[in-house]
């Protein structure tokens, strides 16, 4: 199974990144504009389109708002196994780290999947800023 693993510095409190990643439903307005154009809800599940036109079905596996992590899982045709955590820590008052883990199969899926996740983080950074480490 191919494990991705990405982390970026962000110019905002760890709570305002935070709340934008724990709600759930709003990705296209609050955490990734641009990289995802629309977020509608069904039941623990949202569907997610993104700027390239791919379509997800992402369910929500758990939301921890005391260690602010989430964790959501994609299964479709075309990926058997799908399990992502996203997590903010705080640095400082006016900065956090955010940590992107997605672990995939097949393993052929990876270099997409790691595509698309620079793609969001940088959409990230222009959201809440960049900051230096």
């Amino acid at each position: 199974m191919a494990s991705i693993h990405k982390e970026i510095f962000l110019g905002a409190p760890a709570d305002d990144v935070w709340s934008a990643l724990a709600d759930f439903g709003a990705l296209h307005t609050r955490l990734v504009p641009g990289f995802v154009t629309d977020t509608k809800l069904d039941g623990d599940a949202r569907i997610v389109t993104f700027a390239n036109g791919s379509v997800a079905r992402e369910r929500l596996v758990t939301c921890d708002h005391d260690r602010r992590r989430l964790v959501y899982a994609i299964v479709n045709e075309r990926i058997t196994q799908h399990s992502a955590s996203a997590q903010v820590f705080a640095d400082g008052p006016a900065r956090c780290r955010f940590v992107w883990t997605a672990d995939v199969l097949p393993n052929e899926i990876a270099p997409y999947m790691s595509e698309q996740m620079d793609l969001g983080l940088a959409a990230m950074q222009t959201q809440f800023g960049k900051a230096a480490r």
